[in-house]
């Protein structure tokens, strides 16, 4: 039992702290796709630093270590009763270490249990197969990219694709389509598994199992493979970019599988995975529980650090060091492009902060502050001070139904987080004087290192990730995307992807 636990330990931890090589490779490749000095490039180079700074501090990639997704194949006469009890006290375990973040949250209370465990989490798919070994797969998908997985049932019509029916172009049709919606909100450039057929439920389950395929595998079904090397090549023609920057690398692996279905359905199912593709297996020895090998270890990949900056830009950049409080001033100075470097304070808030702050008044003083919409990995030492472990941003448009008006309520200059927002809250910037600053999604160590102290906390009652943090900077680089003239990066590259996707609405295959 100790050995099995320990591997299973390792398991966890090496799937949150160590980007697979198939998955460097996509993320290396995506970078020379990229012309040097642009937006894209340049977050392409701080996620390749952050993936070698999680390897070297063994702590999270990305700060949101999602639903911990488990499949097991056991030989007959292996008891999965100890298996599954393993895994939930080596899940416990590795949370208590920073390994992974709280995630799991009571859905009618609110409270996070602090250990990952409850109902439902963490997730364990048993499989009994005819080998002697165990097999232990891992993924680890955040809510960001899992909040833009999608589902299509067929016929239907979708805007700029028109007419979408129960055939193989239909089904091109859907996987565009989900490539688009997403945006950079799943921080692109990201990874695609699909189902197609089964019911509603089996569907999902089929398109987040195709996650397990290896990125440069090719699908045994000549019909999918013809299919996956198509939206490779189209969706990376939409120009979402990296973090929906805009750019030429949008999508960096699709895998695509088929079950039966029922006569009355025809479901596509979208899984969406973030460029932070942390998903690993072992092979155990079924009566030691040793690991025997790895699955996605083949070989070791170094990510590329070469340098991006050229001497003429792609894009008008500028460089602004601001630290709160901040001025309308200077806010209204700013415009789309412009790379923000911060210091001082800053404050964490997210959905349970945004909520409650819409009735009630803040611990803290935030005119002419800064929010930045994160859910860091935290740790407190022996003497009780708080270590940030990771800390990259949130997906913000959650907050859209709250932000404009706690910008006004509340005198906010910046707000902080990837994948932009929406309608609202750009007038609320053009009203009041503020900016949105996109951080670079699954960057949790890069952002780390910027956080140089923390000074406080209000609302633990929310558990950690939705706790108010209020956090020392120093050097904490962001992109303004929406600036208080009316102008959202975002709104631009959703308008011009759609414009572009529209262009493959005729037939393709039969």
């Amino acid at each position: 039992m100790e050995k099995l636990k320990q591997s299973i330990l390792e398991l966890i931890t090496d799937t949150s702290t160590n980007l697979p090589p198939d998955v460097r490779r996509a993320v290396n490749a995506a970078k020379v796709q990229e012309d040097l000095g642009t937006r894209a490039a340049l977050s392409l180079s701080t996620i390749a630093q952050n993936v070698v700074m999680a390897e070297e501090n063994v702590s999270p990639i990305c700060q949101d270590t999602g639903m911990p997704t488990f499949e097991v194949k056991t030989p007959v006469g292996v008891n999965q009763l100890i298996i599954k009890k393993a895994i939930k006290e080596m899940i416990a375990e590795a949370t208590k270490t920073g390994k992974l973040r709280s995630n799991s949250v009571d859905s009618l209370t609110g409270a996070n249990t602090g250990d990952n465990l409850g109902p439902g989490t963490p997730v364990i798919h048993f499989e009994q197969w005819e080998e002697d070994e165990i097999e232990i797969k891992l993924i680890l998908k955040g809510g960001g990219c899992e909040n833009k997985n999608i589902q299509y049932s067929l016929p239907c019509e979708l805007e700029g694709l028109g007419k979408v029916g129960r055939n193989l172009d239909g089904i091109r049709k859907c996987i565009l389509h989900a490539v688009y919606q997403a945006q950079g909100q799943g921080c692109s450039a990201g990874f695609i598994g699909v189902g197609i057929g089964g019911d509603r439920t089996s569907g999902y389950a089929l398109a987040k199992h195709q996650l397990f395929r290896k990125v440069d595998d090719v699908n045994p079904i000549p019909e999918l493979a013809e299919l996956e090397s198509y939206i490779m090549e189209t969706a990376n023609q939409l120009g979402i970019g990296t973090m929906g920057f805009g750019g030429n690398a949008t999508l960096l692996g699709c895998k695509v599988g088929v079950e039966n279905r029922l006569p009355a359905s025809f479901f596509v199912s979208v899984a969406y995975n973030c460029w932070a593709f942390r998903r690993q297996g072992v092979r155990l020895n079924a009566e030691t529980g040793e690991i025997l090998r790895y699955l996605y270890k083949d070989e070791e990949v170094k990510m590329d650090l070469s340098p991006v900056a050229v001497a003429e830009q792609k894009e008008e950049r500028r460089e602004v060091v601001l630290q709160a409080p901040i001025s309308e001033e200077q806010i209204r100075s700013l415009k789309v492009g412009d790379v923000v470097i911060i210091n001082g304070e800053m404050h964490t808030g997210r959905d349970a902060l945004h909520s409650y702050l819409m009735e009630n008044d803040c611990p803290v003083d935030l005119n002419g502050g800064i929010i930045y919409h994160c859910g860091p990995v935290m740790l407190k030492d022996e003497a009780g001070q708080w270590h940030v472990k990771a800390a990259g941003p949130t997906t913000s448009i959650r907050e859209e139904p709250y932000q404009g008006d706690i910008i006004k309520k509340f005198g906010i200059r910046a707000v902080i987080g990837k994948g932009g927002m929406g309608a609202k809250t750009l007038k609320a910037l053009g009203e009041h004087g503020a900016v949105y600053l996109n951080a670079i999604g699954g960057a949790a160590q890069y952002y780390a290192e910027c956080l140089e102290k923390v000074e406080g906390v209000d609302f633990m009652e929310f558990g950690i990730p939705e706790a108010m943090w209020h956090l020392r900077v120093k050097g904490f680089a962001a992109i303004v995307t929406m600036d208080s003239h009316g102008n959202s990066l975002h709104a631009d590259v959703e308008k011009s992807s759609f414009e572009k996707l529209a262009q493959f609405a005729a037939p393709v295959f039969k």
